[in-house]
């Protein structure tokens, strides 16, 4: 029987919350599924209790390859699927134990090709949850249904964040937009899910939190971008290459201008050590101009705070 949901998890030492993420899948309502984990060249436990939950519950496969990056590990279980629906979680966060439930019901009672839900930030140190509400901009969303990016009134590329784990995709219409993750380091899923929200004509919201991302993990990714400072160009120009490939980017210009700076300079400010000068020549002496943000006059950009920072920045 064809399972109703895919759930697929990219694995990288991430022995210390594994139980957590991987009971959170397993314990689900909705019973339907596969869990298909792609270890990808872990040094620690975690290959170890991959197989200990595969033996215990014939849902859950588990793959290993050569360490590659999340964006290879997705694509590896991305392949593999054969659900109706794909979930994507990270190896260190966890589900609420009906979202999949949930998340399908709607899809299937409105024939959503994306279900966007909200998310959280779970601070394990204090054992406490946060919400961020700006991960669904529900403001700016039409109030009428089915929905897709011509009805937003902001943004298009901030209205939901370029996060794959609090959203499901329905298997063929990823398959139709031959939609796959980029292979880098980190902002390895904003290429997909942009493009997928772009590709999209039915798109729907749950407004629930049903997703819980860890913070305070320092090991974590998004905690180590020194080491890969320059992925978040590479996805946006990958982004701008999709764009233009199905001839949107004319449509979607000043939008993804916009996205371009706002992104490229949330790098910059977080970023620390020395690559953050070399960010700094980097996107002054080619990216600036290259990501469509250069000669642009200033009443072209929305946030003029961020307009103000390029142009300090830029000289």
């Amino acid at each position: 029987m064809t399972p109703k949901i895919s759930v697929i998890v990219p694995v990288y030492n991430s022995a210390e919350h594994l139980r957590e993420c991987l009971d959170s899948i397993v314990g689900q309502t909705l019973k339907e599924i596969e869990i298909i984990c792609v270890d990808d060249g872990s040094g620690d436990a975690s290959l170890e209790i991959l197989k200990e939950y595969e033996a215990a519950d014939s849902r859950v496969r588990v793959l290993s390859q050569a360490n590659a990056g999340a964006g290879a590990a997705r694509n590896r279980g991305l392949a593999q699927a054969t659900g109706e629906y794909l979930s994507f979680l990270d190896s260190d966060d966890f589900f609420e134990y009906d979202m999949i439930e949930k998340a399908y019901n709607k899809a299937e009672e409105t024939k959503a090709q994306i279900i966007v839900f909200r998310a959280d930030r779970y601070y394990e140190e204090e054992n406490r949850f946060e919400t961020i509400r700006w991960t669904l901009r529900d403001k700016e969303l039409p109030p009428y249904r089915p929905m897709d990016f011509h009805t937003f009134t902001g943004n298009v590329f901030k209205i939901f964040v370029g996060w794959a784990w609090d959203k499901l995709f329905l298997r063929s219409f990823v398959e139709e937009n031959n939609l796959r993750f980029q292979e880098i380091r980190t902002s390895n899923d904003m290429l997909f899910v942009f493009s997928a929200i772009v590709s999209a004509q039915r798109i729907e919201i749950l407004d629930e939190t049903l997703a819980h991302q860890r913070r305070g993990n320092l090991a974590s990714l998004s905690n180590t971008r020194e080491k890969s400072w320059n992925c978040f160009y590479k996805a946006l120009i990958a982004l701008k290459e999709f764009l233009e490939s199905r001839d949107m980017y004319w449509l979607l210009e000043q939008d993804y201008v916009n996205y371009a700076l706002h992104f490229s300079l949330w790098n910059y400010n977080t970023i620390e050590g020395e690559k953050k000068q070399e960010l700094h020549d980097a996107l002054c002496g080619e990216w600036f101009a290259e990501l469509g943000i250069k000669g642009k006059p200033a009443e072209y950009f929305y946030d003029k705070n961020e307009y103000g920072q390029y142009e300090n920045m830029a000289g």
